[in-house]
């Protein structure tokens, strides 16, 4: 064994510098290890550097109208305009900060104000600079002793929110890595609760099990029930109510059928698999449509059913006094998601999974009580150790990214922010969306005196693809579209962020317009 001693000199401080110590060169298996490796003052100056590309490029730049959502190449080109190539001999910092540069300008601006694609966008500046806390400090929540900060913060965040949601009493929960694993926690945990052997015997515990869902929900819920065993076909669509019509420009508010969720409660028990869960959607996908909370929670308290509400998209009408009525009767629910990098803006990823519960469910569905991590004679109060409950062993303080937010805003300028995403969606609709999701169809004028016919609807289907193409390729928005049941492709435009004004509205119907009158 080498020691390194200190030579202390009359002229030596009582506080000497380590660095100045005098050490012998240390080999072992050719690797000298005595002495830092990194260079840090040149890691400051490249991260000083990388900063100042980051604050014009990916943040400036980014969000400039003026500027192109996006700058289309081919997945063949672009891998030749990267060099993904990884090599032996490392890059200069001059080269790396290249790399860094090509990598913001050939991605997609979602902080662009005509980024309509997803359930995400716009640039929020508090929950970005969180993001780099984080990643400068790189902690990881599963216990108080390496991250008490943010477990703290966590806590904090979660008992807000459950406010918010209306369990007044407590209750649990966890941020995790997505809502589609949010779901796969509330299908995982209701079947706990309703068969608590099936954790320590599997699936040789327990009867057949069904889970009912309606037809609009996300697909996680299916994904949820293959990953567990459930399997596919144990998930039972409830029909929707189609009771408003689909028509041009108008969303339809399509909900659950509530005696579709009792005859089915009958025909599955008859067949003698037992009903264990429903899912509700708050805010789905496509739509924006919201199911009637308060009607299928009183079924599932009639049947003793776990109902889980996926408000993973439409979470946010809970901060706004005038739209939260859309979730009426989501206090009666066992369970929640909850993403605040939707509509909110939080930085992605920021998904929270709330539990009513307050007897420790989720610490006992989920608890393996790793020693090395769990030991229960810490000397502070080891309930701050968190991280048993979740799936996940490394888990980022994604909690942090919304705290830090909400700090700087206060709940009334998040109340604003989900106000003005409902008016800039209503004011582009020529009826009144449900959510933020205003879905429409674009009829060139080359189709506009046909007559109503398949074959019309067949032409129809073909535009909106075309028209997206065009709109990438020369990168002025990003809108996005699909097909729905048997109704032909449609333009889906998400409103969100803040920065997107009145003439933004305008730009896109008009550059739709421009791209398509030739079909």
């Amino acid at each position: 064994m080498v020691f390194c001693f200190l030579i202390l000199t009359e002229s030596s401080s009582e506080n000497p510098d380590p660095v100045k110590a005098k050490c012998p060169p240390v080999l072992v298996d050719d690797v000298y290890l005595n002495g830092p490796t990194l260079d840090v003052n040149g890691a400051e100056d490249f991260i000083r550097e990388s900063m100042r590309i980051i604050t014009e490029d990916a943040v400036k730049k980014a969000t400039d109208v003026r500027e192109k959502v996006c700058e289309w190449h081919s997945p063949e080109d672009l891998k030749e305009l990267l060099d993904l190539q990884l090599t032996d001999e490392g890059e200069s910092d001059t080269r790396i900060l290249e790399r860094c540069r090509d990598a913001i300008r050939y991605s997609v601006k979602t902080t662009h104000p005509r980024f309509f694609n997803q359930l995400y966008a716009g640039m929020e500046p508090y929950s970005m600079v969180a993001s780099f806390i984080i990643e400068a400090l790189k902690p990881s929540l599963y216990t108080y002793e390496v991250s008490p900060v943010f477990t703290l913060v966590e806590d904090a965040v979660l008992r807000k929110m459950r406010e918010v949601i209306g369990w007044k009493e407590g209750g649990d929960g966890i941020f995790n890595a997505g809502g589609s694993l949010s779901n796969m926690y509330a299908v995982n945990l209701a079947r706990y609760h309703h068969c608590p052997d099936v954790k320590e015997l599997g699936l040789s515990a327990v009867p057949r099990l069904v889970l009912f869902t309606s037809q609009e929900c996300h697909y996680s819920i299916s994904k949820a029930a293959a990953f567990l065993g459930i399997g596919t076909k144990n998930v039972y669509v409830v029909p929707s109510d189609n009771s408003v019509v689909f028509l041009g420009l108008q969303n339809s508010c399509i909900k659950y059928d509530t005696f579709g969720v009792k005859g089915l409660n009958v025909r599955v028990c008859d067949q003698g698999a037992v009903p264990f869960m429903v899912n509700a959607t708050a805010g789905t996908t496509v739509l924006g449509a919201f199911d009637p909370i308060e009607e299928i929670a009183d079924i599932c308290e009639k049947h003793n059913l776990w109902l889980h509400v996926d408000a993973c998209w439409g979470g946010a009408a809970l901060m706004s006094a005038k739209h939260k009525h859309l979730l009426k009767g989501v206090h009666r629910a066992n369970s929640v998601a909850w993403n605040p990098h939707k509509m909110l803006m939080a930085c992605l990823q920021c998904c929270a999974f709330l539990v009513r519960d307050k007897t420790g469910l989720l610490q006992r569905c989920y608890s393996a009580r790793a020693s090395y991590l769990f030991q229960q004679d810490k000397f502070y109060d080891v309930s701050y150790d968190t991280g048993d409950k979740s799936v996940q062993c490394s888990r980022k303080p994604d909690a942090f990214k919304f705290w830090l937010m909400w700090k700087a805003l206060g709940s009334k300028e998040l109340e604003q922010r989900v106000d003005r995403a409902f008016a800039m969606a209503n004011f582009s609709s020529f009826s009144q969306p449900e959510y933020a999701n205003v879905c429409f169809w674009y009829i060139p004028p080359s189709l506009r005196d046909l007559p109503d016919s398949t074959e019309l609807w067949e032409k129809i289907h073909k535009v909106a693809p075309v028209v997206k193409e065009r709109m990438m390729k020369k990168g002025s928005m990003m809108v996005g579209y699909q097909p729905h049941g048997d109704k032909a492709n449609f333009f889906r435009m998400i409103i969100i962020s803040p920065q997107v004004s009145r003439q933004d509205m305008d730009f896109v119907l008009d550059e739709i317009d421009r791209l398509g009158r030739d079909l």
